[in-house]
């Protein structure tokens, strides 16, 4: 895989557009806009083409899974509120079948009690949560790894 660009598709859920405005206390003041300029620099430094795309709209979330089948070579995926209960995009990234990791900003597992459940967890290779901005790039790193060793 060496000789290939890598193509990692990179899905913020629902309500990750408003970052740097939305509830700081949780999740501070970096803006979507600064995440992804975080995760183009660290993918160029890993020889990774990335698509960033954010949806509020879960239909477009699982289409764009579909889709990635044919195109991309991992996942990341923070499925925001999702994570929680959509079966529909735990069944598209178990349909898909392409290496993929769950993100959050937050420590999933240290809020509200309906928030410690993930529905996606059993079908993606791994979790990163809770380091902020971070989870990302160590995301992009993990995937990286799992493509390379494909």
């Amino acid at each position: 895989m060496k000789d290939k660009k890598k193509r990692i598709l990179v899905i913020h859920g629902p309500n990750l557009n408003l970052l740097g405005s939305r509830e700081r206390s949780l999740y501070g003041t970096k803006t979507l806009k600064d995440i992804n300029d975080l995760l183009i620099a660290e993918g160029k430094k890993l020889e990774l083409e990335l698509d960033i795309r954010q949806s509020n709209s879960e239909g477009v979330i699982i289409d764009w899974i579909h889709e990635a089948l044919l195109q991309y070579q991992g996942i990341i995926i923070n499925p925001g509120a999702y994570t929680h209960y959509s079966l529909a995009i735990r069944d598209a990234l178990a349909a898909v079948a392409i290496p993929a990791v769950e993100v959050h900003l937050t420590n999933i597992y240290s809020r509200e009690e309906f928030r410690n459940r993930s529905v996606i967890a059993p079908v993606v290779q791994g979790q990163v949560c809770g380091f902020g901005p971070a989870s990302y790039l160590l995301a992009l790193r993990a995937i990286s790894e799992l493509i390379e060793k494909k």
